[in-house]
C-alpha cells in the first residue's frame, strides 16, 4: 500500500488533476449507463473504509462493492494471491487443464457437501460475473428439460421482484420492467409468478404446466427487489413440485451466497429435499476479482456435452487461486459465527431505529449481513445524507437501504456507521 506522503504526492499531481476534472465535469469517456455520483472518485479501501484521495475524504463502507468484498478491500492476503500467482499463470484457455481451475471446482463441491449446502453436488462450470453464472445455469436447465422430454420443454418460470442479471438471457427473468423493456422481445417463455401466493398455487401453475417448463429460477433471498428472504416452507414446496415434475431448480446465490447469510449459502438452511439441481456463485467468490461458478448435479450433468457451453476467460487461474482461498475462510464454523453476531447488532440498532421512526419506516428484514430497512419512500435523501457524513450505503427495490458490509467489518464501524445512518434519518425527517 502507498504511504501517505506518497498519496500526497500522486493525487497532487497535474495528470491527477486532469483525470479527477473529467471525472467530475465531463466523464465523456464513459458509457452513460451508470447513474454516479459525481463528487465521489475512489481511489483505495482498506477492509471496511474506502478513500476518495481527490477529495480527500473517507467512508465506512455498508456496500462491499454491492456484497463482493467479503474479505475486506485491499485484502492482503488476496492481494499476495493475486500477486504469486500471476507470476506463474494468468491464462491458458480452457483449452486446457490449470491445477487452480480443478482444485477450486473440487473445493466448492467438497465444501457445499460439507456445510449443509446442495447434498448432491457435483459438477462445476466457471464463468466471470453473476450473469454469465445464471446464463449458464438457464442454458443448462433448458438443454435438461428438451434432451429429456423433447423440445417443448424449454419454458423458465421466475418470480416478480427477481434479479439475475442483465445480458439478455438473465434479463429475460429479471422481472423489473425497466431493465427489460427498452430492448424489445427476449427470450420467451418466461412465466413470472408472486413469490408471496399461496404456495397451493404456485405448486398447481407448475404442476399444470410442467411439460412445457425445463426450469425454476429464484434468489433464496431476493436482493435487488428489496431484501425479501424466501420463507423456507415456499422454497421446499416449490422444490417438491419441481422434483416431482422434473423441473430443474435453480438458487441464485450471487448476493446472498458465500457466507452473506451467516451459512455458506443461503439454501444451507433448507433440508435436502430443497436442495437446487443448479445454483450460481459470483460476487464474494473473487472478493472483487471476476469469477463465477455454477454448480449442478450428476442429473443435470448428465444431459451437457462437449460444446453446449464454453468462455474464454472463466476458471483463469487468477480468480480461481483467489476463489480458493475465499472459500477456505468463509466455510469455517468461527468465520460464519461471528457474521451472524454481527447481524445481530445490525438488527437490533435498526429495530431500535424504526422504533423512533415508525411514520417513515416500514420494516427491518433480512438475514446474516444482507440486511433492508424498508421506508414509506424512495431512501435516495437519505443515502446522500450518508454520504455526505461518511458513510457508503446503497438502495434496493424503490423504498428500502440495503446493508451488505465487508463479512470483516468491525463491531466498531458498524456502530459508527449506524450512527451515521440514524443521525441522517433524524436531519432528512427533521
Amino acid at each position: 500500500m502507498l504511504q501517505s506522503n506518497t498519496l500526497k504526492r500522486c493525487f497532487s499531481s497535474t495528470a491527477i488533476k486532469r483525470v479527477g476534472q473529467e471525472i467530475f465535469n465531463d466523464t465523456k469517456f464513459q458509457v452513460t449507463t451508470y447513474n454516479r455520483p459525481n463528487d465521489l472518485c475512489i481511489t483505495r479501501g482498506a477492509n471496511d473504509v474506502l478513500y476518495d484521495d481527490v477529495n480527500g475524504k473517507q467512508y465506512i463502507d455498508f456496500t462491499a462493492g454491492i456484497a463482493v468484498t467479503a474479505l475486506g478491500h485491499s485484502n492482503p492476503e488476496v492481494a499476495d494471491i493475486l500477486n504469486t500467482q500471476s507470476r506463474k499463470l494468468v491464462h491458458s484457455s480452457n483449452l486446457y487443464y490449470s491445477p487452480e481451475c480443478l482444485e477450486l471446482s473440487e473445493k466448492l463441491v467438497d465444501k457445499t457437501k460439507a456445510f449443509s449446502g446442495q447434498f448432491d453436488a457435483s459438477r462445476v462450470f466457471l464463468c466471470n460475473s453473476g450473469t454469465e453464472a445464471n446464463e449458464a445455469a438457464l442454458k443448462f436447465a433448458k438443454k435438461h428439460g428438451i434432451k429429456k422430454h423433447g423440445s417443448k420443454k424449454q419454458g423458465i418460470v421466475a418470480f416478480q421482484n427477481s434479479f439475475h442479471g442483465r445480458t439478455m438471457g438473465a434479463l429475460s427473468v429479471t422481472w423489473n420492467a425497466k431493465y427489460r423493456t427498452p430492448f424489445g422481445d427476449l427470450v420467451p417463455n418466461v412465466s413470472f409468478l408472486n413469490i408471496n401466493d399461496e404456495l397451493t398455487k404456485l405448486q398447481s401453475f407448475i404442476h399444470s404446466n410442467h411439460e412445457q417448463i425445463a426450469g425454476l429460477i429464484v434468489e433464496p433471498v431476493q436482493g435487488e427487489g428489496g431484501i425479501f428472504p424466501v420463507p423456507a416452507e415456499t422454497l421446499i414446496g416449490l422444490s417438491q413440485v419441481c422434483k416431482a415434475n422434473d423441473v430443474a431448480v435453480i438458487y441464485d446465490e450471487i448476493q446472498c451466497g458465500i457466507g452473506r447469510t451467516g451459512k455458506l449459502w443461503a439454501h444451507s438452511y433448507l433440508p435436502k429435499e430443497a436442495h437446487p439441481d443448479i445454483f450460481t456463485a459470483a460476487k464474494a467468490l473473487g472478493n472483487g476479482f471476476p469469477i463465477a461458478a455454477t454448480i449442478v448435479n450428476e442429473k443435470v450433468n448428465n444431459t451437457l456435452q462437449v460444446g453446449d457451453h464454453g468462455t474464454t476467460y472463466g476458471g483463469n487461474p487468477l480468480g480461481c487461486a483467489v476463489g480458493k482461498h475465499v472459500i477456505d475462510t468463509i466455510a469455517n464454523e468461527q468465520f460464519l459465527a461471528q457474521v451472524s453476531a454481527k447481524s445481530e447488532i445490525f438488527m437490533d440498532r435498526l429495530q431500535k431505529i424504526k422504533a423512533k421512526h415508525p411514520e417513515h419506516i416500514n420494516d427491518v428484514r433480512g438475514l446474516g449481513l444482507m440486511i433492508g430497512c424498508e421506508f414509506k419512500e424512495s431512501p435516495a435523501a437519505i443515502v446522500a445524507k450518508c454520504r455526505e457524513m461518511g458513510l457508503l450505503v446503497i438502495t434496493a427495490g424503490k423504498t428500502t437501504a440495503r446493508f451488505v458490509p465487508p463479512l470483516t467489518i468491525t463491531e466498531e464501524n458498524i456502530h459508527k456507521g449506524l450512527d451515521i445512518f440514524e443521525k441522517a434519518v433524524a436531519e432528512v425527517y427533521a
